[in-house]
């Protein structure tokens, strides 16, 4: 998806260089990111702790794309497909959430 976005952002206007893109291009790295970063500190904890930053981070995405369509930066059809990604990523990653918050409270 942050390739995606790096993709759409590319034929945003020239002046939202330090707007939209410079703030889309940002959270969407910020997902990804945040994973890696939890994942090494090898403790459930400070995983599960980066995986609900990543989850921010996708809301945060999903609102800027929202801006950007209705701007008119970007077709209703490429919105569409990646707000449904976005969508599936927040799923996935309350899951993934829950069953580390699971299994730490069992533990």
């Amino acid at each position: 998806m942050s390739v995606s976005v790096y993709e759409v952002t590319s034929n945003f206007p020239k002046k939202e260089e330090y707007g939209l893109i410079s703030q889309l291009r940002r959270c969407a790295v910020s997902i990804p990111s945040n994973i890696a970063e939890g994942f090494g500190r090898n403790h459930t904890k400070d995983f599960i702790r980066f995986l609900r930053i990543s989850q921010g981070s996708v809301y945060e995405c999903q609102t800027q794309l929202e801006i950007s369509f209705r701007v008119g930066f970007m077709q209703e059809s490429v919105f569409k497909d990646m707000d449904k990604q976005y969508e599936t990523i927040a799923k996935m990653l309350s899951s993934f959430i829950r069953k580390l918050s699971n299994s730490e409270n069992n533990h």
